[in-house]
Formats: structure tokens, C-alpha cells, sequence
């Protein structure tokens, strides 16, 4: 079975065009979409992606600062692996159109995703 593959991280900042301005200008990567609420600024074959937050604890609303997503070749027995490894299924399995995803609480926050 392939390995999991590093897809994107999530960043919450409070101001998202000011952060994509400032990874931009400060690391030299591209905007591929940037509005007040969410920018994507690819990086290699990652994705930085930004997701305005305004919310001063995080965790005390289960929401995180950051989140890494992996894509998965069995989104089933790699949820199943990471719960008995502790992990917290955080919502289900969602089934969209372009593939799986879940979202998972362990060390930090996690998102999987198997394409369709």
C-alpha cells in the first residue's frame, strides 16, 4: 500500500490577505487565489493555505491554528490505524464529489483526504 502524501497545511490567521502578502513578498511564492476569508499559495507540490479565523483561543472552540493534510490511497484503515492510535474522528467520513475526506483530533489537527 503507497504511503500517505503531505497535501497542504492550514494556517488561521486573522488577516489573510496581509499573511498571503507577507509569504509572498517574504518567501517568494505565488497566489493562486487570495480573498478576506481564504488563500492558496502553492509551494512545490504543497499547497499553504490560509482560513481567516478572528477567534482569540482556538482550541477551546475545537478549532486549530494549523492543520496538515494528507492525501491517502485507503481513507478507511487510515482513520481506523490513527483512532487506535489516540486520534479523535472530528465530524465523519464526508464523500464528496472530487473524493473522501475526515478531519481528525490528535497532536495537532489533521485532514485526510482519498481522491475519487
Amino acid at each position: 500500500m503507497a504511503a500517505a502524501t503531505l497535501r497542504w497545511v492550514l494556517q488561521r490567521p486573522r488577516d489573510v490577505p496581509r499573511a498571503a502578502r507577507f509569504y509572498a513578498e517574504g518567501h517568494d511564492f505565488s497566489v493562486n487565489v487570495c480573498t478576506l476569508r481564504w488563500a492558496e499559495l502553492p509551494s512545490g507540490p504543497l499547497k499553504l493555505t490560509l482560513v481567516h479565523t478572528n477567534d482569540n483561543n482556538l482550541a477551546s472552540q475545537r478549532v486549530y491554528s494549523s492543520m496538515l493534510s494528507f492525501t491517502i490511497p485507503d481513507i478507511n484503515s487510515t482513520v481506523s490505524k490513527l483512532m487506535a492510535l489516540g486520534a479523535v474522528l472530528d465530524g465523519s467520513i464526508k464523500y464528496e464529489i472530487h473524493g473522501k475526506v475526515a478531519a481528525l483530533r490528535c497532536i495537532d489537527m489533521l485532514g485526510l483526504y482519498k481522491p475519487a
